[in-house]
């Protein structure tokens, strides 16, 4: 479906393109193949046709003008002739307006192209499939040591800001029961079974960060006191469900690696399958 959208949006922007284009080509031949102004058609009625003249006429023959034009390029100072000079004759106002309705009617179909251009790249780069990086991709965390260490130097905690997760240690003890709660189990059994759950940061209740709360050893919401376990299991507050989740996977080279573009919906209310309470004075109140 975003491939449909993307070459949509693609063929939009080329037909605006070429609209455009071929609006500008057309002005472009009509002022081409427009009337003369005033002073050239006054100009051209008064010119002498030396074909038609009449006898008696002064024409100016080829040895005449030939000389007028050396003594022009010499530089010297040409008498004038028996014609006196051509009055000037201002711009014919109705080319004029012409002109600047021209203008700006390029100026509004290049705007116009110019802002349909820039709708339609951002729709395109907003559409566009995420990159092999940071959040929405397969991340690597690391190797399971390295993260297992975080987590105790973290204080039960590790956080993960190019995924936005949370890393946190998953109780051997409790993985049978997680067999038989979990309906996304199949999803997570590869990181909970060498004893880590990779937690989305965000609350289910309206979208705040959850950070830990390093008394409890709980997650404890701020914005509206939301409270969940360690392994992200609601333990109180308005929200409809435990933490939201990510699938995890551990490579051949004892890699965890985790999918941030599927979000798995956290465990329904009332599941606690590690029993961990409170382990001192909670950071956000209502906790049980």
């Amino acid at each position: 479906m975003v491939i449909i959208l993307v070459v949509g949006i693609i063929v939009l922007a080329l037909l605006a393109l070429i609209g455009t284009l071929a609006s500008l080509r057309s002005k472009d031949t009509e002022s081409a193949i427009g009337q003369l102004s005033g002073e050239v058609a006054k100009r051209d009625r008064g010119a002498v046709d030396l074909q038609s003249s009449q006898p008696g006429q002064d024409v100016a023959v080829g040895a005449e003008i030939e000389k007028a034009v050396a003594e022009q390029r010499s530089g010297k100072l040409v008498a004038a002739g028996p014609k006196a000079p051509v009055a000037y004759v201002p711009p014919d106002p109705e080319t004029l307006g012409v002109a600047r309705r021209q203008f700006l009617n390029r100026g509004i179909l290049a705007t116009f192209s110019f802002g349909l251009t820039g709708f339609g790249l951002a729709c395109i780069g907003f559409l566009w499939p995420q990159g092999s990086s940071g959040f929405g991709s397969r991340i690597t965390v690391g190797r399971l040591p390295d993260i297992q260490a975080a987590i105790k130097a973290g204080g039960g905690f590790f956080y993960v800001p190019e995924g936005r997760m949370w890393v946190t240690e998953y109780p051997h003890f409790a993985l049978e029961k997680a067999k038989s709660t979990y309906s996304f189990y199949d999803q997570v059994s590869q990181g909970l079974e060498v004893g880590v759950v990779a937690l989305f940061q965000t609350c289910p209740h309206l979208g705040c960060r959850v950070p830990e709360c390093g008394t409890s050893q709980w997650f404890e919401c701020p914005c509206h006191g939301s409270q969940y376990n360690r392994v992200g299991e609601k333990k109180g507050g308005p929200a409809p469900r435990g933490m939201d989740r990510f699938p995890m996977e551990v490579s051949a080279g004892n890699e965890l690696i985790v999918d941030t573009g599927a979000v798995i919906k956290g465990p329904p209310i009332g599941t606690n399958t590690t029993g961990q309470e409170a382990e001192g004075p909670n950071c956000v109140g209502g906790g049980h």
